[in-house]
């Protein structure tokens, strides 16, 4: 009988907000993953900043630059490694493998030449922490026809299909992707546009504070439904699945290319970026997954308790329940969901969905970075 390849695998991701690193171990027992740790850890202030500049595309970088600030991150990701496995309590040598997604910095899986580019060099994680790496998770989907992303609805399938019926889960990081959860085993999922990255952005910009704590900024304004209307007359709302987007799309300058932004004041656009997520969400749910009986949110956005009550409100009935209600911390579902994919690499097995992606079949995701 072949092994089975249970046991520790850690999970690692910064999302599009890069509003720190998420960590994770994971035990898995006959392919069922369990929590044993789990973490955010801080980035260094002047390296967040550059990363976002360069994923906004207001930095360009030289060869040199570029191969610096993917070591560095590297070293960062090491770091979140090795703080998550000191506070399991467990030794390095006892994890598997590690599963580092790394960091987003372009993501353009359409044209000619479709590429999707995460940094973080996995090497460094291997070496930092003498634990075999698994990365580069993406591009194979898109070598084969795919988006590359969202990578985590085969995750979802796993922890969080519905017993009966049909389940949407709804993942709020920098950008929002819901996954459609059919008992009978059919599982779809897209990016729907922007959920907090263009409120984190805008946040930082006029009260230097990296999120909007609670919404309350945003809650403290007033939509304007012209703004509103413009946001949501780009072209993407409307593409059909299979789709997927990021930072390098939604950003301050696409917001600032509409006049009205500079009439208002930064409350109320800020309260229209918040209606632009929840309206976009709610519209991608009801077009795509109007069959659904009930919405299970995840990631960051689960904390903002204005952009929650936002969407609840506009799902028909439907009730809107944190991930938390079905024993998964929102915080660190997509970390455990690379811990997943860095376990079915070990294995051989898919980590992609086709009917999600888009991509020409199954793909073995990652590649291997073998510990000294």
């Amino acid at each position: 009988m072949a092994p089975t390849m249970d046991g520790l695998y850690l999970g690692l991701i910064s999302g599009t907000s890069a509003d720190g690193i998420d960590a994770v171990l994971v035990r898995f027992t006959e392919g069922r993953p369990g929590l044993l740790a789990g973490l955010t850890h801080p980035w260094n202030d002047a390296l967040r900043t550059r990363i976002l500049a360069v994923a906004q595309d207001e930095l360009r970088l030289d060869l040199d630059a570029y191969g610096q600030l993917d070591v560095a991150v590297g070293h960062a990701f090491a770091e979140a490694a090795q703080a998550v496995i000191g506070v399991a309590g467990v030794a390095a040598g006892d994890v598997r493998a590690i599963g580092s997604h790394g960091q987003t910095i372009r993501h353009r899986p359409g044209g000619d030449h479709p590429f999707t580019l995460q940094i973080g060099d996995p090497s460094v994680i291997a070496e930092r922490t003498g634990i075999d790496t698994v990365a580069d998770f993406r591009r194979a989907d898109v070598a084969a026809g795919g988006q590359g992303a969202p990578l985590v609805p085969a995750f979802h399938a796993t922890v969080l299909r519905p017993e009966r019926g049909v389940r949407v889960v709804l993942n709020l990081g920098g950008i929002a992707n819901v996954t459609r959860l059919g008992a009978t085993g059919d599982v779809t999922g897209f990016d729907t546009g922007p959920a907090n990255g263009l409120m984190d952005a805008w946040c930082l910009r006029h009260r230097g504070e990296p999120f909007d704590r609670g919404g309350l900024f945003a809650a403290s304004g007033q939509v304007d439904e012209s703004l509103l209307a413009e946001l949501l007359d780009d072209a993407y709302f409307t593409l059909p699945p299979p789709k997927s987007t990021g930072r390098e799309h939604f950003h301050l300058a696409w917001l600032d290319a509409h006049p009205r932004v500079a009439e208002l004041s930064p409350e109320d656009v800020q309260a229209t970026l918040l209606a632009l997520s929840a309206v976009s969400v709610a519209e991608a749910i009801e077009r795509h997954a109007a069959d659904a009986v009930d919405v299970v949110a995840c990631g960051g956005g689960v904390h903002n308790t204005a952009l929650m009550h936002a969407i609840g409100a506009r799902l028909e009935g439907r009730p809107l329940l944190a991930s938390s209600a079905f024993g998964i911390d929102p915080d660190v579902m997509e970390a455990m969901a690379f811990a997943w994919l860095a376990y079915r690499r070990v294995r051989g097995e898919p980590g992609n969905l086709p009917a999600v992606t888009g991509a020409r079949g199954p793909r073995l995701l990652g590649a291997l970075y073998a510990a000294p």
